[in-house]
């Protein structure tokens, strides 16, 4: 009699166990797809929202790429990672490689660069780049060699980040930790100077 009961208690904890096994994961899961169907903005400081007027002035819409378009590839060699660049920062641009921030200017163009990408995927790799990295991009106009001169992690809220430069520079933004569940709390940013660039010839 005791047998019997102590093997009906044992499979009822295994059962139990196992179910509470799968809501785990499926919560888990739920939230990792709940936070890629979240805008790609989102892995960008909020200061991306209030770009500055001039900035805003000098985009020429007839000249820039057609949202979704590929625009071309950044390839880090100290981490051996190269990844297709895509024009804009929503779900769908983000779901097929890094996006490029629309209001800001090309790579390789004075002013500031901006490249977001999910911190688990296309820039999962980021958090091994180190300062004075070489970051390539090669894009129709050229290519284009930057080095890393700074990296941040910041809240996601921060507005220091996402902001105009005098100089040709190169910010990439990825949520972090990078390993999370969920929406991550902060952004971590890597910051490069361009330092030569090659045009192609046309």
């Amino acid at each position: 009699m005791k047998l019997r009961v102590f093997r009906r208690l044992v499979a009822t904890l295994s059962i139990t166990s196992v179910v509470a096994g799968v809501a785990i994961m499926g919560f888990a899961g739920f939230h990792i797809y709940q936070s890629h169907q979240m805008t790609g903005r989102s892995l960008l400081p909020s200061a991306e929202r209030i770009w500055t007027k001039h900035r805003m002035q000098n985009i020429n819409s007839l000249t820039d790429p057609v949202p979704g378009s590929f625009i071309g590839t950044i390839s880090i060699p100290s981490v051996g990672k190269s990844v297709n660049i895509f024009q804009g920062t929503d779900n769908s641009e983000l779901a097929k490689g890094v996006g490029h921030f629309i209001q800001s200017v090309m790579p390789g163009m004075a002013d500031n660069s901006v490249l977001a990408g999910h911190r688990d995927t296309v820039f999962s790799h980021l958090g091994r780049v180190k300062i004075g990295a070489t970051i390539l991009i090669t894009t129709e106009s050229g290519k284009f060699t930057y080095r890393v001169d700074k990296i941040r992690i910041v809240d996601k809220n921060d507005r220091t980040v996402i902001v105009p430069t005098t100089t040709a520079q190169l910010t990439l933004s990825t949520c972090y930790p990078f390993i999370y569940i969920g929406s991550a709390p902060k952004r971590y940013i890597v910051i490069a100077r361009l330092v030569t660039r090659s045009h192609i010839a046309t």
